[in-house]
C-alpha cells in the first residue's frame, strides 16, 4: 500500500512514477511529484521506482494572474 496525495493507493512491483501517473491518468502538463518528499525530476519518472509504504506527492501546478 502506498498513499498518493493522502489516500491509500495499490502498489504493484516495478511501479514507476511514470506508470503511477498513466494509471491514475494524470494527463496535466505541469506536474511536480515528490515521494516521500523528495522531488522527482521528470526526466527521472520512468526510472523512479515507488516501494511499498512510499508516501507520493503529485502536485499539479497552476498559472494565474
Amino acid at each position: 500500500m502506498i498513499k498518493v496525495n493522502g489516500r491509500d493507493s495499490d502498489w504493484e512491483e516495478n511501479l514507476t512514477v511514470e506508470k503511477l501517473l498513466q494509471n491514475k491518468r494524470y494527463t496535466y502538463p505541469k506536474i511536480i511529484v515528490r515521494i516521500n518528499g523528495e522531488l522527482i525530476n521528470r526526466e527521472e519518472y520512468a526510472s523512479t521506482s515507488i516501494r511499498d509504504g512510499d508516501d507520493v506527492k503529485v502536485i499539479h501546478l497552476l498559472a494565474g494572474g
